[in-house]
């Protein structure tokens, strides 16, 4: 698929996520504390009403602009929060609907086009219910899947990176039963996730010569058969083939010891083999700060790495900081490309 290069400054396109949920306030939020975060331009598609209302539950002034193009969002962003289009729907704090998740679609794909287009830098997206975009005729399993289609990119290509302050990891595999996850594991997908990996890292982080730690599957790495074959059989001769191209992979590392603080510094990213030994540790120590990262795509995509919380929506109690910290690095990640 031909891309086009962003335009020069182009600013972030932030999709509204699911009205019903937080996303409206933590937007709202990052826009408001835009200045001390030092956040890169941004502009919501659509939702101009619920985000004033979602100000408003805040207790914070949030004058809104509405725009029509992208171009304009620069300009508006320092005195008032730039909407691109005016599709909007009643607020609905806690209470999804189908209106609710048209919108939250139509945002989705609105801020896709404008990132593959070049008119945005990046994609910033907020959480949305899947089961009620479902509803809607949204036959992807999420975001990501999404992502990966509109960009013309296979789904295993589209890797899911959580970053934090303390921490990056990728899931190998992702939402699978746990049961279903040794016969998922193979030589050439960790050996295609690892190279992903590290082309991304190097890209958008700055890291040249990013270092790769693989977990084991098993208790012990295995323990050379005793516990389980994958690590001695499958993971271990993939890390051999990925050190053997020149690339900074170590382990099968025991998942139990590689996130204590001294292991953290040897290594910029763990490659985990399912979505729990790659989510827990993170959510644990960076949870309010966790950013989803999408790699191998051709535009930058990022997200607060948690979902909708429909049941503190309208309580004016979310943190931002997980949207502030999407914002900051889909920014981060934009400038490193147009360098």
């Amino acid at each position: 698929m031909t891309v086009a290069a962003p335009l020069p400054g182009a600013p972030l396109a932030v999709s509204l996520g699911d009205p019903a949920g937080i996303a409206p306030e933590v937007i709202a939020r990052a826009w408001f504390e835009r200045e001390g975060q030092a956040l890169a331009p941004f502009f919501v598609v659509g939702g101009a009403g619920v985000l004033q209302a979602a100000a408003s539950t805040l207790g914070i002034a949030l004058p809104v602009t509405v725009i029509s193009d992208p171009s304009q969002a620069a300009a508006e962003f320092g005195k008032s929060l730039p909407v691109l289009g005016s599709e909007d729907c009643a607020p609905c704090p806690g209470s999804p609907s189908r209106d609710g998740a048209a919108l939250a679609l139509h945002s989705l794909q609105r801020a896709v086009e404008l990132a593959l287009g070049g008119s945005a830098g990046a994609v910033v997206t907020g959480p949305v219910a899947k089961s009620r975009l479902a509803q809607i005729g949204f036959t992807q399993p999420g975001q990501t899947e999404f992502l990966a289609d509109a960009c013309g990119v296979a789904h295993d290509d589209a890797v899911m990176m959580l970053a934090g302050p303390s921490l990056r990891t990728v899931p190998l595999t992702v939402h699978a039963a746990l049961a279903a996850v040794p016969g998922l594991i193979s030589h050439d997908l960790i050996v295609r996730k690892a190279r992903i990996i590290a082309r991304a890292l190097a890209r958008d982080f700055g890291l040249p010569n990013a270092r790769i730690a693989v977990t084991g599957l098993n208790p012990h790495a295995g323990e050379d058969g005793r516990m389980g074959t994958e690590d001695r059989d499958i993971i271990a001769p993939a890390i051999a083939a990925l050190r053997a191209q020149g690339l900074c992979v170590t382990g099968p590392h025991p998942a139990d010891a590689l996130f204590a603080a001294h292991e953290r510094a040897r290594y910029d990213v763990a490659l985990c083999m399912y979505h729990d030994q790659a989510l827990i540790p993170i959510k644990t120590l960076d949870f309010d700060q966790g950013v989803n990262v999408t790699l191998g795509l051709p535009i930058v995509r990022t997200s607060p790495d948690h979902g909708t919380a429909f049941g503190i929506a309208g309580t004016g109690t979310a943190s931002a900081g997980a949207m502030i910290a999407a914002l900051r690095m889909a920014g981060e990640c934009a400038a490193r490309r147009a360098a």
